[in-house]
């Protein structure tokens, strides 16, 4: 039992889906809302056969546009007439079928006809036999009628105005037996051969080498069809204009061959479009053209050579299994789709993501198509829509089935870890495993500049609450970008692009993401003002190197993690840069080549890197993301009274404990120009003044016995034109006194 109760849990998705669904589908079926999808089917694969040969068997002789102008009157006389069957009646046919109503002489010429009526035991004439008597019903023609050769011409219309049937044989309101005239002209035909219908059941005869068996109302796609009388499904030889037809003015004028009748089934009828006698056929509808319809007597013509095809060469007629047969069927393409997407649910990502997933599902979608369509060749007309439904329906459901699974778990976990780890965790063999592996990944770090110094001057609630807003913004931004957050360290992030998934553009979609989340401060700053706090400014380095990757720690705790030189030389570019600024390294423009925009470069030399690198100063993107950042030009301004300052270097989170004094000679909005107060005592200080070394600077009171709170910047340059030492500065944190007080200066200048 607990085998069984394994096994069972180990395809609940496909045990419960398939027979669910296929129940679902097959009551859609019994209501009808399948129905016109199922002929639509029908009809496609009635177009997608290739076209058959012409039956020269049966042969039209039409009444067109040209003949009804060469008469010079719609309706066609009964001399007319008694002519055209006299010249087909001598090259002997076989049988002649006349598509006109004759009730009523239509004179000159009426005495003729009859003659030709009654000394030509193979012509058949119509009657309209279905519906209301006296409204609906048309006679036929007496003479013939008491000769006994006539058959009904009605045609059964599907609810979208579709003719797929056609009637062989019926009861009319007096319970008599009435052949259609397609059938008696089919048997007129095969008696010379000796081939006549024998009964093999009450509702079934066989007529040469076919059975023939009557239409049902849930035979093929029909649902609860009208089934009164023997009807068959007409198996169509092609199109409208398939059949050999010829004219009148043809036939009269003795424009065909002397035998072209001869040993054939002639239909006389209408084919002119003033006729009104045109019906629409599963050829009809087409996507790139209008639809074409056929004339009520090649509709005839079609049945008839069913008929004969049948008999004498075995042709299929259409014919489909038992409901409780088809039902087995849609069962059999619901476990099919349930089953595929359980086992893809079921194999690790990167099969369900590959080619291989796409491959099944094509070749699910082509087995249905091919195991519908080839039977259809023969004759048989398989539930196509419904099996279509079961399968999608069931490939569906245990997909959201699996995805809800998986849910329960991603919205667990998914509070500490990204998405994609997530993912591999739970879906790849190897994700829960220990270790790592080597691969080349673009790293990503960004940090808030002087956030820290900021922080601490904040309430808790207030740091805890500016963080939390900035860094869901910039999640935001990151996943759109397929980036992995390794970490969230205070106002920094770590965020890898090619782990765990790796991708052909890992450090494209690195500088794309990094632009963004520039561009997105925007919008962070707008509501931070809101707030009445000072803006954020952030930088961010970008690096692509060879790391290991993977799961680290131990079985009680693991953390998934980037570990190798490239994460800390990531981190020392992202140190170099100021607000607004992105900076990557060589190696990461090249990977990213060429649609990263370059506006500036600097040589450096990191701590721990034992030879100088060069890294590039980002400004935008091209195709596909087509992003850029603002140019923000800093205009200097001299100030009348020069600032005097001291200043400290900083070596990482170290500060010199020796101090330089000095001046700030010109204010910008967001930098100043630092002078050094003496040339030949600070030498020594100015040559370590390097480009990009950040700096702890204190304002003074004029007599210098003051110094203000502590505010930083970073050097950008060296101005190479001064007499004495002035480096162009930009301020990375500034105290809310001093922030005030350099707003001061700078608003009096401006304004003077």
């Amino acid at each position: 039992m607990k085998r069984w109760q394994r096994k069972f849990w180990q395809w609940r998705g496909v045990l419960i889906t398939a027979p669910s669904v296929a129940a679902i589908v097959l009551l859609l079926r019994l209501t009808g809302l399948l129905q016109a999808w199922e002929w639509a089917a029908y009809d496609q694969y009635m177009r997608l056969r290739s076209n058959e040969p012409t039956d020269e068997r049966v042969v039209i002789v039409g009444l067109d546009e040209n003949d009804i102008q060469t008469l010079g009157q719609s309706t066609v006389s009964d001399e007319v007439m008694a002519q055209l069957i006299a010249q087909l009646k001598a090259q002997s046919p076989r049988a002649i079928g006349l598509d006109f109503y004759r009730d009523l002489p239509v004179n000159p010429g009426h005495e003729a006809l009859v003659k030709i009526y009654e000394t030509t035991p193979y012509l058949v004439g119509i009657r309209k036999a279905i519906g209301e008597a006296g409204r609906d019903t048309v006679a036929p023609p007496p003479e013939l009628a008491a000769l006994g050769q006539v058959g009904a011409n009605d045609l059964v219309v599907d609810a979208d105005n579709t003719v797929r049937r056609g009637l062989l044989s019926f009861e009319d309101g007096e319970g008599n037996a009435v052949y259609s005239l397609s059938l008696y002209l089919a048997l007129l035909y095969l008696e010379p051969e000796g081939i006549g219908p024998e009964g093999v059941t009450e509702d079934s005869w066989r007529l040469g080498r076919s059975l023939f068996s009557p239409f049902s109302a849930s035979s093929g796609g029909y649902v609860r069809a009208a089934d009164a009388g023997y009807q068959k499904i007409i198996n169509y030889r092609g199109a409208a204009r398939t059949f050999e037809t010829v004219s009148f003015s043809d036939v009269l004028e003795e424009n065909v061959p002397s035998d072209w009748a001869t040993d054939r089934v002639v239909l006389i009828g209408a084919v002119g479009e003033s006729s009104n006698d045109f019906f629409y056929t599963p050829y009809s509808s087409t996507l790139l053209s209008l639809p074409e319809t056929m004339a009520g007597v090649e509709v005839h013509a079609n049945l008839t050579s069913q008929i004969i095809s049948a008999a004498v060469e075995g042709r299929p007629l259409i014919k489909s299994w038992s409901e409780p047969v088809e039902g087995l069927w849609i069962l059999l393409w619901s476990g099919a789709g349930a089953l595929l997407m359980w086992q893809f649910g079921q194999s690790n990502r990167q099969t369900r993501r590959g080619w291989k997933r796409e491959v099944g599902i094509g070749g699910a979608i082509a087995l249905l198509g091919g195991s519908t369509y080839l039977p259809f060749l023969y004759g048989w007309w398989l539930p196509v829509v419904p099996a279509f439904l079961a399968a999608t329906g069931s490939a569906i459901s245990v997909m959201a089935y699996l995805a809800r699974s998986a849910g329960d778990i991603r919205r667990t976990f998914g509070r500490y870890l990204s998405d994609e780890i997530v993912t591999t965790l739970l879906e790849s063999p190897e994700g829960q495993k220990l270790g790592g592996e080597r691969r080349e990944i673009t790293i990503l770090t960004s940090d808030l500049r002087g956030f820290t110094a900021t922080s601490e001057r904040l309430p808790p609630e207030t740091v805890i609450k500016v963080l939390n807003f900035y860094l869901g913004r910039m999640a935001d931004v990151i996943a759109r970008y397929n980036g992995t957050i390794d970490e969230f360290m205070g106002d920094g992030i770590l965020i890898l692009f090619g782990a765990p998934v790796q991708r052909v553009d890992d450090a494209k979609r690195a500088v794309a993401c990094a632009i963004e989340m520039q561009l997105a401060m925007d919008e962070v700053n707008k509501t931070v003002r809101d707030w009445g706090l000072a803006p954020l400014e952030m930088g961010i380095g970008i690096h692509t190197g060879e790391v290991v990757v993977g799961n680290i720690g131990s079985e009680k705790r693991t953390k998934y993690g980037v570990v190798g030189g490239p994460v800390n030389l990531t981190y020392r570019i992202e140190s170099f840069t100021t607000g607004g600024q992105i900076f990557i390294s060589e190696e990461t423009r090249q990977a990213a080549a060429p649609i990263v925009t370059i506006r500036g470069e600097q040589t450096v030399k990191p701590k721990g890197v034992a030879t100088p690198i060069t890294i590039y100063d980002v400004s935008g993107v091209d195709a596909p993301y087509h992003l850029s950042l603002t140019e923000e030009k800093e205009i200097f301004y001299t100030l009348p009274q020069p600032i005097p300052v001291q200043f400290s270097l900083l070596q990482g989170k170290h500060i010199d404990s020796a101090m330089t004094q000095g001046c700030l000679t010109q204010l910008s909005e967001k930098g100043a120009l630092l002078t050094v107060a003496s040339p030949d005592a600070t030498t020594k200080e100015s040559s370590v003044l390097a480009t990009l070394t950040n700096i702890k600077l204190n304002l003074l009171s004029e007599d210098g016995s003051t110094a203000s709170e502590d505010a930083y910047a970073k050097i950008l340059s060296e101005v190479a034109t001064a007499k004495i030492p002035s480096f162009s500065i930009r301020f990375t944190a500034k105290p809310p006194a001093v922030a005030a007080q350099l707003e001061d200066y700078f608003n009096a200048i401006c304004n003077n």
